[in-house]
């Protein structure tokens, strides 16, 4: 199974990641996941979230979930890229793209890696409140 995972302050450029997309031609399905930082966290309005993250630690948990995904579907590729630092409301915080065989084993083998993630890779996010200059969108 092919593995990419990259940690990043910068923005996620998802016309990039889609341009380099390879597949081999018995793939028939992709699935791809956004989750971008939404206007308030725990019912109160946000400018942004701040994510934060011990990279070896996250590396490696991330590893494992990998490994265990690769156990369980018959899964080509996975690519996950997660931005760390300050990211506005609208933007994207997390990119996922799962190819396999078939949509089923794609879809289960996405909601595994991003559920185990939430659950065991040390990625932190704090709020960032709205200030005197900024106002909400």
């Amino acid at each position: 199974m092919k593995r990419e995972l990259v940690l990043t302050t910068s923005r996620i450029d998802e016309a990039t990641l889609l341009e380099q997309r390879t597949m081999s031609r018995g793939m028939g399905a992709v699935v791809c996941f956004v989750g971008v930082v939404r206007v308030d966290e725990a019912g109160q309005a946000i400018a942004a979230l701040e994510y934060e993250t011990f990279q070896p630690m996250a590396q490696h948990q991330f590893a494992r979930l990998f490994d265990e995904l690769e156990k369980r579907w018959p899964v080509e590729s996975v690519r996950l890229v997660h931005r760390l630092g300050v990211v506005p409301v609208n933007e994207p915080s997390l990119w996922v793209e799962i190819i396999a065989p078939h949509r089923g084993e794609a879809f289960a083998a996405c909601q595994f890696l991003i559920d185990e993630m939430k659950r065991v890779v040390p990625i932190w996010k704090k709020p960032v409140a709205y200030t005197s200059l900024t106002t909400p969108q």
